[in-house]
């Protein structure tokens, strides 16, 4: 693995034992390319996100850190261990 798959796409946090692979452009929408996230980044975007929307931002990942819900999960998660779990709430 390469220094950018050690490292989560989204928290840029090293990843751990469990590694899923988030599609930046969903599957559903015609994405193809993937990259390395924790489980709970994954369901963040998606709890966050529809699939709609995850389409429009795409690979800009500093357009999905700059949204209020996601800055404000990442600096709660930023000093968690990598293999750190905790449920997901979807946005009120």
């Amino acid at each position: 693995m390469d220094d950018a798959e050690n490292t989560c796409w989204l928290c840029l946090r090293e990843l751990g034992r469990k590694v899923e692979w988030h599609h930046p452009v969903p599957k559903s929408r015609g994405g193809r390319a993937t990259r390395p996230v924790h489980p709970i980044c994954h369901r963040t975007l998606h709890v966050t996100f529809s699939n709609a929307e995850l389409e429009r931002i795409g690979e800009d990942v500093e357009a999905l850190r700059g949204q209020t819900e996601i800055a404000r999960f990442l600096a709660w998660i930023s000093n968690k261990p990598c293999d750190f779990h905790a449920p997901t709430r979807r946005k009120k």
